[in-house]
């Protein structure tokens, strides 16, 4: 039996970049940053490697959440592995590629984008008598 399952959460490197095919399938293509923890050898400390995976994700789905992703943004994917092999001036060339089944995020790129909303004024309570307190 063999198991195809991939499952990451990290950061957005890119604005997703939307293609089309010949038959008008969208193909979105996504970059993810996904931070491994380890410890430094040599002065014991922890640190964290980024790891950089190139997503797919097809179909109207795709279509659908691309105005929703940016750069920056934090995602969790699932998914699957696929193997790309090419040949390029003579030279055999291949990546692993993560397959978008599903993909979770919180808010949207319009969310983001706009200013923090300013901290609540709240009113002056020293004219507020006991009295005025209906309990």
């Amino acid at each position: 039996m063999s198991i195809n399952r991939t499952v990451v959460s990290g950061n957005l490197t890119r604005d997703p970049e939307e293609k089309r095919t010949q038959g008008g399938m969208c193909i979105l293509e996504l970059g993810i940053a996904v931070n491994e923890r380890r410890k430094n050898g040599q002065t014991g400390e922890w640190e964290d490697k980024a790891n950089f995976l190139d997503c797919t994700m097809f179909g109207s789905r795709a279509e659908a959440i691309a105005p929703y992703l940016a750069k920056g943004m934090h995602v969790t994917i699932d998914g699957h592995l696929r193997q790309e092999r090419w040949e390029k001036d003579g030279q055999k060339h291949s990546k692993m590629k993560l397959i978008v089944d599903e993909i979770d995020f919180t808010g949207n790129k319009r969310q983001e984008q706009q200013q923090p909303e300013p901290e609540p004024t709240y009113e002056d309570t020293s004219t507020v008598y006991d009295d005025d307190i209906p309990f």
